[in-house]
């Protein structure tokens, strides 16, 4: 059965930085493009950043420069650095395939305070 599972979250101050992981179970990321989800409190779920399987990257404008995605060589484990991180970064985040709707799952609650 496929799944994946988040880690990693915690509770920092503003500047502060946390490193997300994502391990998956049951298939790869070959082939596949993942992303990083956050769903900050009483807000929609919003994509953050996405990777394809060639290793290209996308960020939305206001984590770029804060936040650096990766993938293992196994494709089988993506990570989020995440630094200088601002009271704003305050969410669940998640992983999955890039599409709509992907809020879901466990997630790994992130806050963050001034």
């Amino acid at each position: 059965e496929a799944d994946l599972v988040e880690s990693g979250g915690g509770s920092v101050q503003a500047g502060g930085s946390l490193k997300l992981s994502c391990k998956a179970s049951g298939f790869t990321f070959v082939d596949r493009e993942m992303g990083w989800y956050r769903q900050p409190p009483g807000n929609l779920c919003e994509l953050v950043s996405t990777i394809t399987s060639d290793g290209e990257t996308y960020y939305i404008d206001s984590v770029k420069g804060r936040f650096t995605i990766s993938q293992d060589n196994s494709k089988t484990t993506m990570w989020l650095q995440m630094n200088n991180l601002k009271t704003e970064d305050t969410a669940v985040y998640y992983c999955d395939e890039y599409g709509p709707g992907r809020c879901r799952g466990q997630g790994t609650q992130v806050t963050v305070s001034s």
